[in-house]
């Protein structure tokens, strides 16, 4: 599989997600410009964190206008795996590829830290490689990451297995449900303020990021092939 790294103005995660997917799990990558209107030739599409566009008007409300943004929605439309990490995600609701809305941090502080997530569904295409309910050690960097919709959206997330992660113990920034991460119906878009591409590495203080990838390249792969 052949993944495009997303990079917009003020991206600064764009170097992790690459470093992770290409040189700690083997697979094929390339950076790919917010102003590109071409994926032609990709099988995946990664969202990074960072500022895109320095975070003005809201996280990623200008980034879901980017040229490339149209190309994404298709690949989301044809069922190929879109993924998008703190900013990512911010740009993925924005685009309506995911519902909700990121909003500022309950204690309006930034925070930086590993944080314990639940792995609340271990039966989608991202997460198969966990086992149920397993508890990983991920890092979060985000001044909003505090996740937010209706009740009627809460119980469809509910009723549908769309609830992915949780934070465990402690609701860091305010979230409804403690939700960390979502992903859509279909099941190919899934974003998440905590960042995977950062856990690849013991020396970096948790390797639990491998398996979120592990399982991209091992579920996303057959669908490539078909």
């Amino acid at each position: 599989m052949k993944f495009a790294v997303i990079v917009f103005p003020g991206s600064n995660c764009d170097l992790d997600l690459f470093w992770a997917m290409k040189e700690i799990m083997g697979a094929e990558c390339e950076y790919v410009r917010y102003d590109a209107d071409s994926l032609e030739g990709f099988d995946g599409v990664l969202l990074p964190g960072g500022f895109s566009y320095g975070d003005y008007l809201r996280c990623g409300a200008i980034a879901r206008f980017a040229n490339i943004m149209a190309e994404v929605v298709r690949f989301a439309e044809e069922g190929k795996p879109v993924f998008g990490t703190c900013n990512g995600f911010q740009i993925l609701t924005e685009a309506g590829l995911l519902p909700g809305a990121l909003r500022r941090n309950e204690s309006l502080k930034f925070i930086s830290k590993i944080t314990p997530l639940k792995v609340v569904n271990n039966q989608t295409k991202f997460t198969s490689e966990y086992d149920p309910a397993e508890v990983i050690q991920i890092p979060v960097a985000h001044g909003e990451g505090n996740y937010y919709c209706d009740e009627p959206t809460l119980a469809e997330l509910k009723a549908n297995n769309q609830i992915v992660f949780t934070y465990e113990g402690e609701n860091i920034n305010g979230s409804v449900e403690n939700i960390a991460g979502i992903i859509n119906k279909a099941g190919n878009v899934l974003g998440m303020m905590p960042h995977p591409e950062r856990a690849m590495e013991e020396l970096l203080g948790s390797a639990d990021g491998k398996k979120f990838f592990a399982s991209i390249l091992t579920n996303f792969e057959k669908v490539a092939a078909n």
